[in-house]
């Protein structure tokens, strides 16, 4: 990733390590991720991760891997980001999917906010904020011009530990005008989260609990009039003038979808994880009574799904290479065709890592080896549940498919927007 070029000494606040580097980094979150095995079941217990670990990340430096030089963040990009999820995720899918949407945000907020905003709400250096997509609650415009909200938005992964909220609701689009969608910040006094996590059937401890506010204050220039999702870049963003970065003004719908993708890789590495475990101390059901190791069928077996598993890994990193290449081509360049494009690997990515736990690990792995508790079982109900999710069974398997289809025909007004 490119960094900042248009900046003096006096602009930037150094981050904690200066000297840190993205491959150290990554290789912090795989030391970590190995830790994070035997705590899963505690995980779910308590709906999110432990405080002692939300202290590791902070020490690591990953509530700052988005957050931009000038603001005492690293700014080591996308690639970096989206690996060491992926690297958490392996270890402890809640955990992972609780990080990566809770921190992922922080580029949303460099690429689309002007400075002003991006300075206050950028202060604290580590950055922590849910978002959600589906717009909820109501909003009342103060005498000042700010808002006050007040409602509940649903499915806040990573809300523990957020110092902020990205949401949406609903308001006029003009003098007597329809309603359209608002994107807000919301600071982490202006809200309360409930205790209304753990009772899915997985993903239990992803800490994507409900957020309420109550007349909270969000200053108008924490809003954006636009959905996170609508957002076009194609005439440049704010933050990729202010920081003379080319990340800062990709694509935000595109770098949605890609966490889908490298979380669905770091569930089925995990999965496969526990299978290799299992094929190293057991033996066959069957005479003759040999290794697993030395059976052909679970040769196969393990085989298929490996073969499977790597070919999502290496798409959605070549997804991520592309779209790092758009954003430096320039903002022209980040149509939504090529959004669309890159969602639609995205969906395969998916699809091939479900297709790898479900069809040849879950169903071989034996019956007590996927007993409540059992690793291979937890994957199996997270990427059940990672099913349910909107992002994946209506936009990726649906709504981008056909998207993709209408901007490369030239149907419908907002085709090349």
């Amino acid at each position: 990733m490119a960094v900042a070029t248009n900046l003096s000494d006096s602009d930037v606040t150094s981050p904690p390590e200066p000297g840190l580097t993205p491959a150290e980094m990554v290789a912090r979150a795989e030391a970590i991720a190995a830790t994070l095995v035997a705590r899963q079941a505690e995980t779910e217990e308590r709906t999110f991760y432990a405080e002692d670990t939300h202290r590791e990340f902070q020490r690591a430096g990953f509530y700052r891997v988005l957050v931009p030089r000038r603001y005492g963040g690293y700014e080591f990009g996308i690639d970096t980001f989206l690996r060491i999820a992926m690297a958490l995720t392996r270890g402890c899918p809640s955990t992972g999917w609780m990080y990566c949407l809770g921190h992922a945000h922080a580029l949303v907020v460099a690429s689309l906010f002007e400075e002003r905003a991006q300075a206050e709400v950028f202060a604290g250096g580590d950055f922590i904020c849910p978002a959600t997509v589906a717009p909820a609650g109501t909003a009342r415009r103060t005498p000042d011009g700010d808002w006050l909200l007040t409602g509940t938005w649903n499915y806040c992964s990573g809300s523990p530990y957020a110092t902020h909220f990205i949401g949406h609701t609903m308001v006029p689009a003009g003098e007597g005008g329809d309603l359209a969608p608002m994107m807000f910040i919301a600071a982490r006094e202006q809200w309360r989260r409930l205790s209304d996590w753990g009772g899915q059937l997985g993903l239990k401890g992803s800490g994507s609990h409900s957020i309420a506010m109550d007349g909270g204050l969000v200053p108008a220039h924490h809003t954006l009039p636009s959905h996170m999702s609508q957002v076009s870049v194609t005439d440049g963003t704010p933050g990729r003038d202010l920081h003379g970065n080319p990340e800062y003004g990709g694509g935000q719908l595109s770098f949605m979808v890609m966490e889908d993708a490298i979380l669905a890789v770091g569930m089925a590495l995990g999965a496969l994880d526990a299978y290799e475990e299992l094929m190293r101390s057991r033996i066959t059901m069957f005479p003759p009574n040999v290794p697993r190791t030395e059976d052909p069928d679970y040769q196969f077996w393990y085989g298929q799904a490996a073969g499977m598993i790597a070919t999502g890994e290496a798409a959605v990193l070549q997804a991520i290479r592309q779209w790092t290449e758009t954003c430096a081509r320039g903002p022209a360049a980040v149509t939504k065709e090529e959004e669309m494009r890159i969602a639609a690997i995205c969906h395969q990515v998916v699809d091939l890592c479900w297709h790898a736990v479900e069809n040849y690990l879950f169903p071989t792995a034996g019956s007590s080896a996927v007993r409540q508790g059992q690793r291979i079982e937890r994957v199996w109900r997270d990427m059940s549940m990672f099913h349910s999710h909107a992002g994946f069974a209506v936009f990726l398997s649906t709504i981008a498919k056909r998207e993709l289809a209408r901007a490369r025909f030239g149907v419908g007004e907002d085709a090349h927007a």
